[in-house]
């Protein structure tokens, strides 16, 4: 990528990444900032070989890019890119479903793996960095529109700070490695099972899950 717009990923690109080390790979990227394949190898216990060859497919597909600048010979430094896909599109397309399906799990269980490291993680912490970050949770009543204007407005703060921090070397005093996760998500809107008929008794199915 050149820029620092957001791509929207295609099937191909979906299915390029649904695979669990390269998961992992850009996970490692999320999390810790710009790596080599060396270290990153050391990280997750696979050789280099393996980890470079699965961060050139990551580039292939977008995911990741080349620091420019950095690195002697010929090793390469690597940092995540930032991309979007519609996951309802491509969990109703039974060409990608299997994808969609693998790429988003990742995505929930990293969100639980990464609020359990910041758990513990704090508990030594500076008291300034504790302060400046945030878990919150607000729910409110909203149309559509309100929904989809503040996903829109969040979305374009986030993008002033990605902005700001592309390019910031690592070792930049007074900074650290952020990760942010932002999730806005509507409860009661799935559709009721068409095979489950409603006979007025007790439901004893399991439970509806949005798409």
């Amino acid at each position: 990528m050149t820029d620092d717009k957001t791509r929207s990923i295609d099937a191909a690109a979906l299915k390029g990444l649904a695979h669990p080390s390269r998961l992992r790979l850009l996970e490692l990227l999320e999390q810790r900032g710009e790596a080599t394949a060396t270290q990153l190898a050391a990280l997750t216990g696979e050789n280099t070989g393996a980890t470079s060859y699965h961060l050139r497919q990551l580039e292939r597909y977008g995911f990741i890019e080349d620091v420019p600048g950095r690195g002697r010979g010929k090793e390469r430094w690597w940092r995540a890119g930032s991309f979007s896909m519609d996951g309802d599109r491509f969990r109703r397309d039974p060409d990608t479903a299997q994808a969609a399906e693998m790429v988003l799990a990742q995505v929930v269980r990293q969100r639980g793996a990464e609020l359990t490291r910041w758990l513990e993680e704090s508990r030594t912490a500076p008291r300034a960095w504790i302060e400046a970050s945030v878990t919150s949770s607000s729910g409110m009543r909203l149309t559509r529109q309100e929904l989809a204007d503040l996903v829109g407005e969040v979305s374009a703060v986030l993008d002033v700070y990605r902005k700001r921090a592309r390019g910031r070397p690592g070792d930049t005093p007074d900074t650290a490695q952020v990760v942010v996760h932002f999730d806005a998500l509507p409860f009661g809107v799935g559709e009721a099972d068409p095979d489950r008929a409603d006979t007025g008794g007790a439901d004893t199915g399991g439970a509806d899950h949005p798409g």
